[in-house]
């Protein structure tokens, strides 16, 4: 039996644990995400002519702690979701990387050049060449390989679908070049790098580290250029609780300068207290300086540092009480960040266009629905998308039909927090 057959044997068994681990136990998902794999196996072997391949998952991740207080040096909470990009790869022993993403044409790197081409800028292949370049320099062996790809990480929706990617390709190089040994909080630093400057665009660490560790993990920037990273030892699995991310539309063009705002104006109110960043203030210095600064920030930039002081604060409280297993804890902070997002960091709507208040509404909507049972949040830069709701079971329907309705079929994704970050499958 070849190789692939035996792979397609093994995820179609009905009781494979990791399969359960990356996607749950519900039985039609399980099938589908067989279905899947089994597809971009067979496309893989027809175009290859090998069955001697293995097979990758990288999650995406979603924000649970800590609303924009990364670009203040901030503390975050994050975590791995069950959508992820999948790949079937094969060394070719060459020198060129190629590449097949379902849905975009396929390219190829030349890894004996791994110079920073400004052509190439914003591209997936200035991505896999910054990864190879900066593994190289951190004395990590690369090769050359074929991989196809499919990823159902929802673009635009705050689950980070490009972050998976980078630290997809560093846990396929690490596997096939050096035995599994690059670290995932290496691999997570090392698709930053390349996003940074290769790609051409700056990015925080927290993306990338949620999806190559894996559940939730907390990052605290205070040093940004060695953040401290912890995963949690905290099943979600066993909460009872599903994770919904709900589209509520909205446009995102012209929003740059509402999203510029946020880091302006909390750096803003640091400087006007001789700091760089809130991460550097006080609360007590920020009250007692209030009647100082006012007239100099805005009252708006102020409210934004009191939701920054706030929120960083919750992170670490918030990890006590997943470490505690005290999930009902956990929920009431969930809910005092978002209420903190609307009121002081105010980044619920935008001030372009008052009468479009999507996310407010779907805000508005959960909690009718999921008041003392659940906990609902702006998800992610906010002003429009999405917002993240953690749901009882027993109430996913009810939950699911009535945002549905508002917003459009659908529009909500039924998630869990996964313990798997980026991986090789093990079957």
């Amino acid at each position: 039996m070849t190789k692939i057959k035996i792979l397609i044997e093994k995820i179609n068994s009905g009781d494979n644990t990791l399969f359960q681990e990356l996607y749950g136990n519900n039985q039609d998902t399980l099938k589908q995400q067989a279905d899947r794999y089994t597809e971009l196996m067979n496309e893989f072997e027809q175009a290859h002519g090998t069955d001697d391949v293995d097979l990758f998952t990288s999650p995406g991740r979603t924000e649970v702690g800590g609303n924009h207080t990364d670009h203040q040096y901030g503390r975050v909470l994050a975590g791995a979701v069950n959508m992820d990009n999948i790949a079937v790869v094969a060394n070719n022993n060459s020198n060129t990387i190629r590449i097949k993403s379902a849905g975009y044409p396929e390219f190829t790197v030349d890894i004996s050049d791994l110079s920073k081409d400004e052509s190439q800028l914003y591209t997936s292949e200035a991505l896999v060449k910054g990864i190879c370049a900066r593994l190289k320099e951190l004395g990590h062996e690369i090769g050359g390989f074929n991989a196809h790809i499919h990823g159902n990480v929802l673009k635009g929706s705050g689950l980070s679908s490009s972050a998976s990617f980078e630290v997809l390709i560093g846990a396929i190089i690490s596997h096939l070049f050096n035995g599994g040994k690059v670290d995932p909080v290496e691999n997570a630093i090392v698709g930053q790098w390349s996003e940074n400057n290769y790609f051409g665009k700056p990015c925080g660490l927290m993306d990338q580290t949620a999806c190559s560790v894996g559940g939730f993990i907390t990052i605290d920037f205070k040093d940004p250029s060695k953040p401290v990273v912890k995963a949690l030892d905290f099943d979600f699995m066993k909460t009872g609780y599903a994770l919904v991310i709900t589209d509520t539309g909205g446009d995102h063009a012209n929003l740059n300068d509402e999203y510029a705002s946020l880091p302006a104006e909390m750096k803003s109110v640091a400087q006007a207290l001789g700091k760089e960043v809130m991460r550097e203030v006080s609360t007590e210095e920020l009250v007692k300086a209030i009647p100082d600064i006012r007239e100099k920030v805005g009252d708006r930039a102020i409210l934004r540092a009191i939701h920054f002081l706030g929120d960083n604060s919750r992170v670490v409280d918030q990890v006590e009480a997943l470490e505690s297993d005290e999930f009902d804890s956990f929920l009431k902070m969930v809910i005092q960040s978002g209420n903190s997002s609307y009121m002081y960091n105010q980044n619920v709507y935008t001030t372009l266009d008052s009468r479009q208040q999507s996310v407010a509404l779907g805000l508005a909507l959960s909690a009718q629905i999921l008041e003392g049972k659940g906990a609902w949040r702006v998800h992610g830069g906010g002003f429009a998308g999405t917002i993240q709701a953690f749901v009882p079971q027993d109430m996913l329907d009810e939950y699911v039909d009535t945002l549905e309705n508002v917003f459009g079929k659908g529009n909500c994704h039924k998630l869990f927090i996964r313990s798997k970050g980026s991986i090789k499958l093990e079957l």
